[in-house]
């Protein structure tokens, strides 16, 4: 079984996303924490997509 590292990627991106996120959704000013918490909600989604596809690659294929 080989490991696509794209999907590694993925992962480092969403947690690099969540925890940049999670303190500046609560540290910053009114219009730019709202960027920030989407920009946690992307982390989330990128990091359990990432998780998804390095443990059953085929997953979106169908196979």
């Amino acid at each position: 079984m080989t490991i696509g590292y794209q999907y590694i990627v993925l992962i480092i991106a969403g947690l690099a996303g969540m925890i940049w996120g999670f303190p500046a959704a609560h540290r910053l000013k009114k219009p730019f924490d709202i960027a920030a918490a989407v920009v946690v909600l992307c982390g989330v989604v990128s990091c359990a997509l990432g998780v998804l596809l390095t443990f059953i690659p085929g997953f979106f294929q169908g196979r």
